[in-house]
């Protein structure tokens, strides 16, 4: 594969209902958009991070520099063996995940294409459509919560997950079994606690949660482990996780029961698949987290969730849950039952609405 032009682009798409988490609350996504051609085909990526360096040290400012002045001109006019040769080419620059994973999983559009495959196929999926859960963020109220998450499971969805930080978690989840006392729930803190809440963190056992994910340091797994030594309920380790290596360490230590694969945080679908595979082999079940994507991202995570090791319902949800109108077609629908179906046509399997996207373009930047 020989890359001949890179372009990258920042669009501005506002969400139709704000998502709040122990961060703050995001009203309207800035993403950086990765358009790759070779060989004479078109693959798309995208950067998954936050307009704020808070889930992620990763900004669009930090992934526009990564891209334009390292990972597209380490890439461009030289051949490519395979998609592991190119991810290992980025290796020197340390951290820089979502930049990265963004160049590399349009190359896997690309190939996918060349290879007359589904995405899904070519990453090693095996299911020919997903289970679906949704992530609610922070409400005004209760009430409002509760409401939400009655017309997500009147929907079809299989599992919910909502926000919890100090002064908004206990009650919160009281309240939600009160009204829901048999849906698949769990609870995400984005790191919001330290070791120091144990106790109260051991008041959400009672609630029968499927995990909660990531309660303390984004960088810990130490305090993890000791966390879960005191919980029943299953640690989800999110933010801690950036390799396979890092997940052989979690495990090794009993830091988590659960792992969350996202293809930013990792790096793209070369790094993706290692840890599932370090999980798969360690019986630990795994799962895909959503990062508020355009539906760029969201196929790219519906071809990761066709992977076998993903037993549990990620938080790939359908397009109109974000926005008004996406940037792809057909937009991503949910199932009656639940489910999303996976693409069965070559590549990406959705097609870029390219006059959407140059509607909502801040700025954009051509390389070759």
């Amino acid at each position: 594969m020989k890359i001949e032009k890179v372009e990258i682009r920042e669009i501005r798409m506002p969400l139709v209902h704000f998502f709040e988490t122990s961060f703050g609350r995001t009203t309207e996504r800035r993403i950086v958009l990765v358009r790759v051609l070779a060989d004479g085909l078109c693959g798309w990526g995208e950067v998954t991070c936050g307009e704020k360096p808070f889930y992620s040290y990763e900004t669009p400012e930090t992934a526009w520099h990564i891209l334009r002045d390292f990972l597209v001109p380490w890439t461009l006019a030289q051949e490519w063996k395979s998609l592991p040769e190119l991810a290992e080419r980025f290796r020197p620059i340390r951290g820089h995940n979502m930049a990265k994973a963004a160049l590399e999983n349009a190359l896997w559009d690309i190939e996918a294409q060349r290879k007359a495959v589904p995405l899904a196929r070519l990453v090693g999926g095996t299911r020919d459509e997903i289970p679906c859960g949704v992530s609610i963020g922070i409400e005004d109220s209760v009430g409002e919560l509760l409401d939400k998450i009655e017309k997500e499971l009147e929907a079809g969805y299989q599992r919910i997950k909502v926000k919890i930080k100090p002064g908004w978690d206990v009650e919160v989840i009281e309240s939600i079994r009160k009204k829901f006392p048999s849906v698949p729930l769990m609870a995400d803190a984005n790191s919001a606690y330290k070791l120091t809440d144990t106790g109260r963190l051991k008041l959400l056992d009672q609630f029968n949660l499927m995990m909660i994910e990531q309660p303390l340091g984004w960088d810990d797994l130490l305090d993890h482990a000791r966390l879960q030594r005191e919980l029943s309920t299953p640690i989800c380790l999110d933010e801690s996780i950036h390799c396979a290596d890092d997940a052989r360490k979690a495990i090794e230590i009993g830091a988590c029961r659960i792992i969350n694969i996202k293809l930013g945080r990792v790096g793209g679908f070369t790094s993706a698949r290692r840890l599932h595979e370090l999980c798969l082999s360690k019986g630990v079940p795994v799962w895909c987290g959503g990062m508020l994507e355009s539906g760029i991202g969201r196929a790219h995570n519906i071809a990761l969730s066709t992977l076998p090791g993903f037993r549990l319902p990620g938080d790939v949800s359908a397009s109109r849950r974000y926005w008004s109108e996406d940037i792809i077609e057909p937009e991503v629908t949910v199932t009656p039952r639940g489910t999303i179906l996976a693409p069965t046509v070559p590549g990406l399997g959705y097609t870029p609405n390219l006059a959407r996207i140059e509607r909502l373009t801040a700025r954009k930047e051509s390389l070759e």
